[in-house]
């Protein structure tokens, strides 16, 4: 009867020598390249992307007239590309050389390092993107008339009791902050997910890989 798969492996690990070994081995070993450098090559592109917003932003600032707004958006895509940086050259630093199983296992621990560092960041990026939209919009371009403070000081001449805080409604400040605290609160869920829609395929067979070598190795 023929050998299975899993019987092969077994055999195979039991006896070095044995020669279907060796061409499972290199399966698996081409298997284990292919998804890595896969997921180098999407990785990369994620990056000059990342780059290319990041300038797109700064050239956009004047004229968009909305300064106020594409400038901080230009310094948050230039944080988002220098941690992207970093991540990468600890993926370059992955050593092909070990057995398929540890190089994959290696690529799946800097894969949840990056997830764990990406849904942290989520939390506060959201909430920055909120902040950085509101503030386009209150202050407006370079010049002239603040949109913000016109629309509060028609606010206050018609609500003369309202209470202020650092100069704004009480019940303002109240809305921001629930509003930012719900967006850090999803955060993390929203960056899980803007992960999976990039890298979502190549995760998922990542982990049927590994449990499929897993149920080999016992």
């Amino acid at each position: 009867m023929e050998k299975s798969i899993e019987s092969i492996w077994e055999y195979g690990f039991l006896k070095p020598d044995a020669l279907l070994a060796p061409k499972l081995n290199n399966l698996y070993q081409q298997k284990s390249i292919d998804i890595v450098e896969q997921f180098k090559l999407m990785y990369k592109k994620n990056i000059i992307g990342i780059f290319c917003f990041a300038i797109i932003m700064l050239l956009v600032a004047s004229p968009s007239e909305m300064p106020y707004m594409a400038i901080p958006m230009f310094f948050l895509f230039c944080g988002i590309l220098t941690i992207s940086i970093k991540f990468k050259k600890k993926l370059e630093l992955l050593d092909k050389s070990q057995n398929s199983y540890t190089y994959l296992k290696s690529f799946d621990d800097w894969a949840k390092e990056l997830i764990s560092v990406s849904t942290k960041l989520s939390r506060i990026m959201y909430p920055y993107v909120c902040l950085v939209m509101l503030a386009g919009f209150w202050f407006g371009s370079y010049g002239g008339d603040i949109p913000g403070n016109i629309m509060l000081n028609e606010f206050l001449i018609n609500n003369p009791e309202t209470i202020l805080i650092l100069g704004f409604p009480f019940f303002w400040l109240i809305g921001l902050i629930i509003i930012l605290g719900t967006i850090s609160y999803f955060g993390g869920a929203i960056g899980k997910v803007d992960l999976n829609i990039v890298y979502g395929r190549i995760f998922k067979r990542l982990d049927g890989l590994l449990k499929e070598m897993e149920e080999l190795r016992k």
